[in-house]
C-alpha cells in the first residue's frame, strides 16, 4: 500500500511499502480516514530518533488516528462493519505484569504506532486490534476521532493529579499537549488554569478557552504573577508541558505546600532538579508517560460537548500533501496547533 514512510533523518517519501492486512479473530481492518501530525512523528522526521528509539529503517509514521471498518474477526462483538472508530496507538502485552496492574502504558513490549521499529497508520488501510479501536458517537467527526488521543495525554495528567473540584492549576508550556492538559484540568475540576509560554499566538489560542488563563513569562514574572492570584500561597497543580530544561528552574516556586507537580513534558537531555525545595514543601511528584484507562473516558468528554477541540486544528492537508504537512509541522509556525491529514 502508499504510505508515508520516514525512510532516515530528514527524508520523508510517500511510496508503496508491504504492510500486513491478515484480520485475526480479535483484529478489524480500518479504512484511515484522518491522521493528526504529532510533535513525536516530527521529531523523528527532524532528529532520527527521541530517546532509546531510534530510527534504523524505514518507518511509516502518524499514531493519532481515525477511521471507518471495513472488516471485523471472528470473534469481534464490539464493533461491526461501517462503524466510524478511533484507535489507541499502543497494543501492550496483556499477560504481561504491567497489564495486570492496570499500568499497560509502561509495559516494556507495548507496540505503538511509529514508534521504532512499529510503522504508524499513515496508509489508507491497517490492521488492529478490536480491543484499541472504540466507535466514534455519531456527534463526533473524524477531525475530532483523531484528537482523542493527544487528548487522552491531558487525560492521563489530570487523572495522575488526583484533582479536586476547585483547585487551581498551571500549565507550563502551551502547545498542543500543554492545551490538551489544561482543557483535561478545567474538564476534571479545576477552577482556573493559568498557561504560559513565550509565544503570543499559542498563548491566544489557549486563552479562548474559558477559565484559561494566559500568561506571556516574556512580558510577566510568572512567579510574581502566580504569588499575586493566589495570595501568596501557589497553585495546586503544576503541570510541566514543555519539556524545556529551563522551565524546571524555580518550578517549585509556582507550587502551594503540599500540593503537587505532574511531570508531562519530555526533556531530551538530563535535568537537574530541586529536591529540596520540593522537600521543603512535601510536594507529591508525578510522571506522565503516553496513558492508560482514559481513551474512552477522552472521547466520552469530547462527546459529551464538554472539550471542544475543533478550534485547535489549525490545517487539514490531502494525502498526497502529507509531505509538506510534515514540512510545515517542523517549520514550528506559532500560529499551529493540531496539523492534520485526511486520506
Amino acid at each position: 500500500m502508499r504510505a508515508l514512510v520516514l525512510e532516515e533523518k530528514l527524508k520523508l517519501s510517500l511510496r508503496d511499502i508491504d504492510l500486513p492486512l491478515e484480520v485475526g479473530p480479535r483484529d478489524v481492518r480500518i479504512a484511515i480516514h484522518t491522521v493528526g501530525v504529532c510533535g513525536s512523528d516530527v521529531h523523528y522526521y527532524t532528529h532520527g530518533a527521541i530517546g532509546p528509539f531510534i530510527v534504523k529503517q524505514p518507518m511509516v509514521l502518524g499514531h493519532e488516528a481515525s477511521g471507518t471498518v471495513l472488516e471485523i474477526g471472528s470473534e469481534v462483538k464490539n464493533l461491526k462493519v461501517g462503524d466510524r472508530v478511533c484507535m489507541e496507538p499502543g497494543v501492550p502485552d496483556l499477560n504481561s505484569k504491567a497489564s495486570k496492574l492496570g499500568i499497560y502504558n509502561v509495559d516494556p513490549s507495548v507496540t505503538f504506532w511509529a514508534t521504532p521499529p512499529v510503522h504508524g497508520c499513515l496508509t489508507p488501510q491497517v490492521v488492529f486490534p478490536a480491543a484499541f479501536t472504540y466507535k466514534l458517537p455519531d456527534n463526533v467527526s473524524f477531525a475530532e476521532g483523531a484528537m482523542v488521543e493527544p487528548f487522552a495525554i491531558g487525560m492521563q495528567a489530570a487523572t495522575k493529579a488526583k484533582i479536586v473540584p476547585g483547585d487551581t492549576a498551571l500549565v507550563i508550556g502551551a502547545g498542543p499537549i500543554g492545551i490538551m492538559v489544561a482543557l483535561a484540568a478545567l474538564a476534571g475540576g479545576c477552577s482556573r488554569v493559568y498557561i504560559s509560554d513565550l509565544v503570543n499566538e499559542k498563548l491566544a489560542i489557549a486563552g479562548q478557552y474559558d477559565g484559561v488563563i494566559p500568561v506571556n513569562i516574556r512580558e510577566h514574572d510568572l512567579k510574581a504573577k502566580i504569588a499575586a492570584e493566589t495570595e501568596n500561597w501557589g497553585v495546586d497543580i503544576v503541570f510541566e508541558a514543555s519539556g524545556s530544561p529551563r522551565a524546571y528552574d524555580g518550578i517549585f516556586n509556582y507550587v502551594r505546600p503540599g500540593g503537587c507537580i505532574v511531570f508531562v513534558g519530555l526533556p531530551v537531555e538530563p535535568i537537574a532538579l530541586d529536591i529540596v525545595s520540593a522537600s521543603a514543601k512535601e510536594v507529591r511528584m508525578e510522571t506522565v508517560f503516553r496513558y492508560a484507562n482514559v481513551f474512552d473516558r477522552a472521547l466520552a468528554l469530547i462527546a459529551s460537548g464538554k472539550v471542544d477541540l475543533a478550534p485547535l486544528i489549525t490545517g487539514t492537508y490531502d494525502f498526497e500533501e502529507s509531505i509538506a504537512a510534515f514540512e510545515r509541522a517542523a517549520s514550528a509556525n506559532p500560529n499551529d496547533v493540531k496539523l492534520q491529514i485526511t486520506l
